[in-house]
């Protein structure tokens, strides 16, 4: 049995279809498909019922999913073990926030490329918090607070940041000098989110209001030197505006609490080799470049 056609049917499995496992596995939906036909003639069982819409497990294929996955994961860790020190190989695929990973991210993703070129790395840019058991991700990097879940995450560096707003929008509106006064002024948001700050000692939460809802970083920077209303941003987007005066500090007197990039990983006793030297160089990388990464949010 073709270790490759288990890996593939775990993909197809996981993805839902053939397409997305090919995008996957940066295959094309006819190697997926021949390898799908191989497994399912070698077994003389059904494992999937395909659709127009994808693919669907069968009865067998649900029963055998967690098995091959299984096998897949300890050829993995064989495979690990007797490469020589620090050679690695296979695919790593990396879900990444967009804007700070473009930019923070890229260079050492290109790097782990650089050192390890029997590696193939997929990164996937994106300001949504991807699942990545279901969508087949190895690992993911955050930035932010992170939810409660059962991912295991570690932590790589602290990230710091601001309330700003811009000189048109404070003399129009004011700034606000307390956490209570942000329910009578426009907020810029990435959604419903809320917003911790540090009063001395002690963590407050508020639940603010705004009309101007983006899903990026970058978006909410434009937006705020428009002067739509008051964001909390990390500084590496708004170090060079506030520098310019294109947008001011406010509420100073309340910081963000300490925020953090993480690499973050399903759950399991022994993250794979790849994931850890990626944790490892991360770490490396935001040591050696704290002036830039230790930014606030």
């Amino acid at each position: 049995m073709d270790v490759e056609d288990l890996q593939t049917f775990v993909e197809v499995a996981d993805a839902g279809g053939i397409s997305p496992a090919a995008r996957r596995l940066g295959v094309s939906k006819s190697i997926v498909s021949r390898r799908l036909f191989r497994l399912e003639a070698e077994l003389g069982v059904q494992l999937l019922a395909r659709t127009t819409r994808g693919a669907a497990l069968t009865e067998a294929g649900i029963t055998f999913r967690d098995h091959a996955a299984r096998v897949c994961t300890e050829i993995d860790i064989a495979r690990e073990t007797i490469l020589p020190a620090g050679d690695l190989r296979g695919l790593i695929r990396i879900a990444a926030p967009l804007s700070f990973g473009s930019t923070h991210l890229a260079p050492a993703f290109a790097e782990l490329a650089r050192r390890h070129p029997r590696l193939q790395v997929h990164a996937c840019y994106s300001d949504r918090v991807v699942d990545i058991v279901a969508e087949g991700f190895d690992c993911a990097v955050r930035i932010g607070y992170l939810k409660d879940s059962n991912l295991i995450a570690c932590r790589i560096a602290p990230i710091h940041g601001n309330f700003v707003a811009s000189p048109d929008y404070i003399r129009e509106h004011g700034a606000p000098e307390t956490p209570d006064e942000l329910v009578e002024h426009q907020v810029l948001m990435q959604g419903t989110e809320s917003w911790r700050l540090i009063d001395g000692d002690k963590p407050i939460v508020v639940h603010p209001q705004g009309r101007f809802k983006a899903d990026n970083g970058v978006a909410l920077t434009v937006a705020a030197v428009a002067g739509l209303g008051i964001a909390a941003l990390p500084d590496f987007l708004i170090e060079g505006h506030v520098a310019s005066g294109s947008l001011v500090p406010v509420l100073t007197r309340y910081p963000f609490p300490d925020a953090g990039i993480y690499v973050v990983r399903p759950p399991g006793h022994h993250p794979a080799r790849k994931i850890r030297i990626l944790t490892e160089l991360l770490i490396e990388y935001f040591g050696a470049n704290s002036t830039r990464t230790t930014t606030r949010r």
